[in-house]
C-alpha cells in the first residue's frame, strides 16, 4: 500500500511540475532567441535604411554635381562626406565615379582606389545594399546612384556601418530581453508550481505508475468484492455501480447515469432510501428474495462532489445461520435458567410449577405435570401411568380445555404418557389430530384440545435415580410450528435437570413427614385438664423442618401446675428425638414433685450423659446442649415458682395490661454441668399472664435480641381483656410475618387463684388424741362442700398420714384440705424421712397404713420443702 501523502519527484504533481517548469524554460530561451534575432534583423534593417537613407540623402544633396565637375572632386566632397558621415552617424560616406574609383573615404589613404563592392546595380539605377569585407572590416553599405540632370548615373555614394557597431546595437538590447524573459520564466514558474500544488493535493503525490496500479486495484476491488457500491449523485441519479450491486439489485447493464427513481428492478423502501440521500446505518432492506443490509453516507465532507456513497451486504444467509444460533442460545439460556430457577424449594409441587412456568412461553404454550400420587406423599411411585395427580398447569391462556390442576388421571395404555412412563423414554407426537391412542383417553376432550388449537406434544419422564416419578406434557398451539427432534432433545435435558430437584424434594417430602409426625408425637397433642392456669399456645415448624423446640404443661400435687419450655440444639430428627427424651425425663421428674432447680439439675445430668453417649458412637449428630425454662404455679399461694437454664426469661403480664421481664437468675445450658441452678420465686397476682417462648420468637437475622423483647412487649402490652389464645396470635402476626426460620414454642398462661372457701387448714398438736378431733373437723367441712361421700375415706386416710406424722415426724405437723378438680388431702410436718409403701405379712402388726391409703385414693405421694416435707392423697370427687 502506497502512502498518499508521499511526495516526490516520481509523483505526477512532481512530474508535471518539472515538465512545465522546462517547457517555460524553453519557451522564454526560444523567446530570447527570437527577440535577439528580431532585433539582429531590425537592426540590420535599420542599419540599411539609414545607410540608404544617408546615402540618398547625400546624392540629392545640391552641390554634389557641381563637386563632381570640379577639377578635383575629392577636394571639395571629403570635408562634406566627413560632416554628413558624423551627422548621420554612419561610420562611412564615400562618393565614386562610375568606375567605382573613390572620391571620398573616412581614410584618406583609400581615396583614389576602387570601391569594395558591387556597383553594377547602382550603375543601372538601383539602390543596392550589401555586407562586404571592406577597408574598415566588415560593412553593411548601401550604393546609391547619383543621377545629373538628364537622369542619367554620373557618379555613386555609398553609406554603411561596421558590423560590429551594428552588433552592439543589439548586445545593448539583450539584457532588457533577458529581464524580460526572467520575469516571464518566474510568473510561469510560480503559476507552475501553483498547479502543481493543487495537483499534488488531487493525486496525493502518487507517481503515474502509483496511480496506475492504484486504479487498477481500485476496479479490481471495487467488481470483485463480495459487496455492493453504488455511488449517486446530490440529483439522484446513479454514477456508479459495481458489479455486486448489479447482482444484488438486478440492474441493468444501462443503469449507470440513470436517474435512481426510473430503476424498475427497486423495491419502493430501497428506491425512497437512495433518493433520500440520508444517512443509514445497517438498515435492513428487502430486495426481491434477498436482505440486504445497507449503509449510505454523503460524499461532499471533503470538498468533493455532493452526493451518496452506498454499500450493500446480502444478509439472507447469515440471518439464516444467525437465527439458528439465537434459537441455540436461547435453549442454551432456557436450560441454565432452568437450572437456576428450579428446585429452590424442598417442596414437591412447587418444584414441578417452578418447571412448568419456566418453560411457557419459551419452549410451549402450555405445559402440565403428572405425578404418581405416591410421589406427593414421599413415597415410592407405582408401577403404571395409573393414579397420577396433575400438580402444575401453566400455559399463555387461562381458558384451555386441558386437564385442571389437581385431578387423578388414569392414563390408558394407548396413550404416549402411558408408554412413556412405562419405558421411561420420551415421545414426540407432532400432529394431535391423527394420534389415536391419545384420543381414545378422551374422545371429547381430546376433541376440545384439537379445536382449541393445541396440535403438538412432547412427553418427557421425569425419572431420577432409575425410577420414574411422573410426566410433563408440553403442548404447542397454532400459534407456533410444531415441535421437531431437536426440540424432544432439549424437552429431555430440560425435564432431566428438573427431575433430581423433584426426586430431592420427594424424598425430603417422606423424611420431613416422618420428623414431623416424629415430633408432632412427642409434642402435647391436648393440654390438660386443671384450674390453675387458662393456656394458650403456638408452635411452628421453622422452614428447614423439624427442630428441638417443646412446650408443656404438667398438673402436679396439689392443683399446682408446671409450665415447661426448651429448645435442643440442631435441626432434623435427631433433635426431635432428643427433645422426646428430655420432655419425658422432665415428665418423670416432676413426677417426683422435684422443686425447678433441681429438676433442671437432673436434667443438666442426662444431657451431659446424651452427649458422652453420642460421643462414643462418633455420631455427627452429637448434641452438644439444650435449653429450659420450668416454672411451678400454684394456685393456692399464687406464687410461681421459677428456674431456667440458659433459657430466655419469661414476660410477665398484669391484669392492667403492663408488661415486666422478671430478672430471674440465669443457670447455664444444659449438658455443660459444673454449675447450680438457682430457683426465684414470683408472686404474682390473679389473671395474670405468664408468657414462655422460645428463642425462634424473637431472634432473627435481620434483628437483635433487644429488638425482638421489644417487640413482644408492645405485641403484650395494652389488651388486659385479651384472652390467652387471642394473645397468641396477635404475637405471631407481629413478630413472624412470615414463615420462620427457626421453631417457635409460644405458651401463655393466664393465672387463676383457688376461692378461699375451698381451703381448709389445721395445726396439729403432736398429740395422738389430736388425730379424733382432726377427722371430726374434716367431716364436718366436707359435708360444708356437700362431699359427705367422702367422709368415711377421708376420715382413714387423714387418721393415717396425721398419725404418721404424729409418730415419726417432728414439728410443726399441719393438715390442709383443697377442693379442686379433686379433693386433695396434704399433711406436713418438719421431717424429711420420707415413707414409704410395703405389703404387710399376715403374721405382722402393722405396715399397712400406707397401703390403706394407696388403696382408697386415685394416687398419693411425698414432697421435700425447705421446711420438710408433705405427704398428700388426691381422692376423685362424686359424680
Amino acid at each position: 500500500m502506497w502512502s498518499l501523502a508521499r511526495k516526490n519527484a516520481r509523483s505526477v504533481a512532481g512530474q508535471i511540475l518539472l515538465l512545465q517548469v522546462a517547457l517555460v524554460v524553453l519557451l522564454v530561451a526560444f523567446a530570447v532567441f527570437a527577440l535577439v534575432l528580431q532585433s539582429q534583423r531590425h537592426t540590420n534593417a535599420e542599419a540599411k535604411r539609414r545607410s540608404i537613407a544617408v546615402a540618398e540623402t547625400f546624392a540629392h544633396s545640391p552641390g554634389v554635381l557641381t563637386a563632381l565637375k570640379a577639377p578635383d572632386p575629392s577636394k571639395v566632397l571629403q570635408p562634406l562626406t566627413e560632416a554628413g558621415r558624423k551627422s548621420a552617424g554612419v561610420d562611412f560616406v564615400v562618393v565614386m565615379d562610375t568606375k567605382g574609383i573613390r572620391y571620398t573615404h573616412p581614410m584618406p589613404d583609400r581615396i583614389g582606389k576602387q570601391f569594395v563592392g558591387k556597383i553594377g546595380p547602382s550603375l543601372a539605377g538601383k539602390v543596392y545594399t550589401e555586407s562586404v569585407d571592406g577597408p574598415l572590416g566588415r560593412e553593411v553599405q548601401a550604393t546609391v546612384p547619383i543621377r545629373n540632370g538628364q537622369d542619367q548615373v554620373v557618379a555613386l555614394v555609398s553609406a554603411g556601418l561596421k558590423v560590429k557597431n551594428v552588433t552592439s546595437l543589439v548586445d545593448r538590447q539583450i539584457p532588457i530581453i533577458l529581464t524580460a524573459g526572467a520575469v516571464a520564466l518566474g510568473a510561469a514558474t510560480a503559476a507552475t508550481v501553483l498547479v502543481g500544488r493543487r495537483l499534488r493535493r488531487q493525486t496525493h503525490s502518487l507517481a503515474p505508475n502509483e496511480m496506475t496500479r492504484m486504479y487498477e486495484h481500485h476496479d479490481a476491488v471495487l467488481h470483485s468484492v463480495r459487496e455492493g457500491v453504488l455511488i449517486v449523485n446530490v440529483e439522484g441519479r446513479l454514477l456508479l455501480a459495481n458489479d455486486e450491486a448489479r447482482r444484488l439489485l438486478e440492474l441493468p447493464s444501462d443503469s449507470e447515469g440513470k436517474p435512481v427513481s426510473q430503476l424498475p428492478s427497486l423495491e419502493p423502501e430501497m428506491m425512497a432510501l437512495l433518493s433520500s440521500g440520508r444517512e443509514a446505518t445497517d438498515e435492513v432492506h428487502l430486495a426481491g428474495p434477498r436482505l440486504l443490509v445497507v449503509n449510505q453516507r454523503p460524499t461532499g465532507r471533503g470538498g468533493g462532489p455532493k452526493g451518496t456513497v452506498v454499500t450493500l451486504r446480502d444478509s439472507t444467509e447469515l440471518r439464516a445461520v444467525a437465527g439458528r444460533a439465537e434459537i441455540t442460545g436461547e435453549r442454551l439460556k432456557l436450560l441454565y435458567d432452568a437450572g437456576l430457577g428450579v428446585g429452590t424449594t424442598l417442596d414437591v409441587i412447587e418444584t414441578a410449577d417452578e418447571l412448568a412456568r419456566i418453560a411457557v412461553p419459551r419452549f410451549a404454550d402450555f405445559v402440565t405435570v403428572d405425578l404418581a400420587d405416591a410421589v406427593l406423599h414421599g413415597e415410592e411411585p407405582s408401577a403404571t401411568a395409573k393414579g397420577m395427580r396433575r400438580v402444575a398447569v401453566c400455559g399463555i391462556r387461562d381458558d384451555q380445555p386441558l386437564y385442571e390442576k389437581g385431578r387423578l388421571i388414569d392414563f390408558l395404555p394407548s396413550t404416549p404418557q402411558a408408554r412413556g412412563y412405562g419405558s421411561g423414554s420420551s415421545e414426540l407426537v407432532a400432529d394431535l389430530s391423527t394420534a389415536t391412542g391419545w384420543h381414545l383417553q378422551d374422545p371429547e376432550r381430546t376433541e376440545q384440545i384439537v379445536d382449541y388449537g393445541i396440535h403438538s406434544l412432547i412427553v418427557a419422564p421425569i425419572q431420577a435415580r432409575g425410577v420414574v416419578l411422573g410426566m410433563v406434557n408440553f403442548w404447542r398451539s397454532k400459534e407456533h410450528d410444531p415441535f421437531d427432534e431437536e426440540e424432544l432433545a432439549l424437552a429431555e435435558e430440560l425435564v432431566a435437570r428438573a427431575a433430581i430437584s423433584i426426586d430431592n424434594a420427594r424424598r425430603y417430602t417422606r423424611e420431613h413427614a416422618l420428623a414431623v409426625t416424629l415430633q408432632r408425637s412427642l409434642l402435647p397433642r391436648a393440654l390438660p385438664e386443671q384450674n390453675a392456669l387458662d393456656i394458650g399456645y403456638r408452635y411452628l415448624p421453622a422452614q428447614s423442618g423439624v427442630s428441638g423446640d417443646w412446650f408443656d404443661v404438667i398438673p402436679l400435687p396439689g392443683g399446682r401446675v408446671a409450665l415447661v419450655v426448651g429448645d435442643v440444639v440442631g435441626h432434623g430428627l435427631h433433635a426431635a428425638a432428643t427433645m422426646g427424651r428430655l420432655r419425658t425425663a422432665v415428665h418423670n421428674f416432676s413426677a417426683l414433685d422435684l422443686p425447678p432447680d433441681e429438676l433442671l439439675s437432673h436434667l443438666d445430668d442426662l444431657v451431659g450423659r446424651i452427649d458422652q453417649d453420642e460421643a462414643c458412637t462418633d455420631s455427627p449428630a452429637a448434641v452438644v446442649g439444650a435449653t429450659c425454662l420450668y416454672a411451678i404455679y400454684d394456685p393456692v399461694t399464687c406464687r410461681c415458682t421459677v428456674a431456667r437454664a440458659g433459657h430466655l426469661a419469661p414476660a410477665l403480664v398484669d391484669p392492667d395490661g403492663d408488661v415486666t421481664f422478671p430478672d430471674l437468675p440465669t443457670g447455664p445450658p444444659l449438658g455443660l454441668g459444673g454449675m447450680p441452678f438457682q430457683a426465684a420465686e414470683l408472686d404474682i397476682v390473679e389473671g395474670s399472664r405468664l408468657v414462655l417462648y422460645t428463642d425462634g420468637l424473637i431472634e432473627d437475622r435481620t434483628r437483635d435480641l433487644d429488638e425482638g423483647m421489644e417487640l413482644l412487649r408492645k405485641a403484650l402490652a395494652g389488651h388486659p381483656e385479651r384472652a390467652p389464645e387471642e394473645s397468641c396470635r396477635a404475637v405471631l402476626e407481629s413478630l413472624l410475618p412470615g414463615r420462620p426460620t427457626d421453631d417457635v414454642a409460644l405458651l401463655i398462661a393466664q393465672t387463676h387463684a383457688l376461692p378461699p372457701d375451698r381451703i381448709a387448714e389445721w395445726n396439729v398438736p403432736p398429740d395422738p388424741a389430736a388425730v379424733a378431733g382432726v377427722r371430726a373437723a374434716a367431716s364436718d367441712k366436707l359435708d360444708e362442700w356437700g362431699l359427705s361421700e367422702l367422709s368415711f375415706s377421708t376420715e382413714l386416710v387423714l387418721s393415717e398420714l396425721v398419725t404418721n406424722a404424729v409418730r415419726y415426724g417432728c414439728e410443726p405437723i399441719h393438715l390442709r384440705l383443697i377442693h379442686d378438680r379433686v379433693l386433695i388431702c396434704e399433711v406436713a410436718d418438719g421431717s424429711s424421712t420420707s415413707p414409704h409403701l410395703r405389703y404387710a405379712a399376715t403374721t405382722d402388726e402393722g405396715g399397712r397404713g400406707l397401703f390403706l391409703v394407696s388403696q382408697l385414693t386415685e394416687r398419693w405421694g411425698t414432697r421435700y420443702t425447705p421446711q420438710g416435707k408433705v405427704i398428700w392423697a388426691e381422692q376423685a370427687l362424686p359424680d
